[in-house]
């Protein structure tokens, strides 16, 4: 990331992703975790995303002037998981004559 805008537009993207992202430290300090919530100040000084680290239960709060680089790095666990998914897999199942149809929810293991 090279200018506030791409650091900007990336930690938009990262804070909608439903999976763990890698967030690299200008520092070279790397962590990997689940971003929460996103605070936007004035400055990227004043901005911070808020991350629970995946190998911990605990919260912090990265500067986003803090950050040099973002990896999606984890399965975004939302994906293809919307109303408009669930009823095409549905009507298909239909289609193919099934009866009985039900649809579970895929395991977070």
């Amino acid at each position: 990331m090279a200018t506030e805008a791409e650091i900007l537009e990336g930690l938009e993207q990262a804070f909608d992703y439903r999976g763990d992202v890698t967030i690299t430290r200008r520092d070279g300090t790397v962590l990997e975790g689940y971003i929460f919530d996103r605070r936007t100040g004035k400055t990227l000084a004043d901005s911070v995303v808020r991350v629970i680290p995946k190998d911990a239960r605990t919260r912090l709060s990265i500067p986003y002037a803090e950050i040099a680089g973002l990896t999606f790095s984890g399965r975004d666990t939302a994906a293809g998981k919307s109303w408009e998914a669930w009823v095409r897999k549905y009507y298909e199942k239909k289609a193919a004559g099934e009866k009985n149809i039900e649809i579970q929810p895929e395991s977070l293991d």
